[in-house]
């Protein structure tokens, strides 16, 4: 297998960003060209249904180290970004995200701070989150604090998926079995050599935010049942708490009808028949969530599907120039195919 020339990739998963795409090419390209190293950028299309295909494509024309990986259907930040991941090709990936919340300058500190220590994961860590709404960094504040209890101490808190990864850890990710993964407590799972890199968190460039309440609800769902069996140790607790309240009530029926006043208790005894259905119905659910995974993983569909990788297109016409050097025709760099 041929190494590959290229040192670094960053990789941008995007989903109708149209409107950020320009300000992210102004400001993404003068930081990758004077590092002086060879590069790509990954732009996975998440199966954007505005104008973000087109930007892309007018973008290539004049930037030839711009890979555009088109995804057949929207299939979630997480797959877009382990689509981005796999195709990458550099001896380190970056991965950011196109609304410029986490600055592109940053990532020249990371290659510097990877090599110098012979690091194979550098976390961008968020000190400052001044621009977010109060609602949003308490919500993040309260996700973090509960996966560091749950998962253990070495998730790295305020780090999101803006991170650098040696090509060590590329392997290792791309060696996992095709499956949802969340990469923010995945890659501390690894234990591979990391540092951090602090940075204040800016206001998004330019569109709305593809992380609405629903979906913040839903990585913490993955979260927890993907790298954690604690809520089904909650359901055992909850099952003793609710044979303890049934014992409790057997011993007063008892004791009531031993007294001789043998009224019947309405209101004890529904509110009994409704606690022990919640918690059956709670333990019930928490047991699906697992069931429901296991079949997902043994149905083995994968997370996303390439449409087409540019970068797959202008390696094989390279190779024609190559194999019929005689026959090359000049034409625009970085050209769409």
């Amino acid at each position: 297998m041929i190494e590959s020339s290229v040192e670094l990739s960053v990789v941008i998963p995007m989903f109708n960003e149209e409107e950020a795409l320009p300000a992210l090419a102004k400001r993404l390209r003068p930081v990758l060209d004077g590092t002086g190293e060879a590069y790509e950028v990954v732009a996975v299309d998440d199966g954007s249904t505005d104008g973000t295909a087109e930007q892309l494509a007018r973008l290539r024309t004049g930037w030839p180290q711009l890979r555009v990986v088109r995804l057949r259907r929207n299939s979630g930040h997480q797959a877009a970004l382990t689509a981005g991941l796999h195709h990458s090709r550099g001896h380190y990936a970056t991965s950011l995200d196109a609304d410029l919340q986490d600055p592109p300058e940053k990532i020249t500190e990371m290659l510097a701070l990877a090599r110098s220590r012979r690091l194979d994961i550098v976390y961008g860590v968020r000190a400052n989150r001044s621009s977010d709404t109060p609602f949003k960094r308490r919500t993040a504040a309260a996700y973090y604090w509960l996966m560091r209890r749950m998962v253990g101490a070495h998730v790295c808190a305020q780090a999101g998926d803006f991170r650098l990864l040696s090509r060590n850890a590329l392997d290792a990710l791309k060696a996992l079995p095709d499956q949802p993964q969340v990469y923010r407590l995945l890659m501390p799972w690894f234990g591979f050599p990391s540092g951090e890199v602090t940075y204040r968190r800016d206001p998004r460039v330019a569109g709305q935010t593809k992380y609405p309440l629903r979906k913040m609800i839903l990585l913490a769902v993955d979260s927890i049942i993907s790298f954690s069996v604690a809520p089904l140790r909650l359901a055992i607790w909850l099952g003793a708490l609710a044979f303890c309240v049934c014992l409790a009530m057997l011993v007063y029926t008892l004791s009531v009808y031993a007294a001789g006043d043998t009224t019947p208790g309405w209101a004890s005894l529904i509110i009994a028949v409704l606690f022990i259905g919640a918690v059956q119905l709670m333990c019930l659910g928490v047991v699906g969530e697992y069931i429901g995974r296991v079949y997902t993983a043994v149905q083995q569909r994968p997370t996303y599907y390439v449409a087409d990788d540019a970068g797959d297109a202008d390696d094989a016409d390279d190779a024609g120039d190559a194999d019929d050097p005689g026959d090359r025709v000049p034409s625009a760099a970085g050209a769409c195919p």
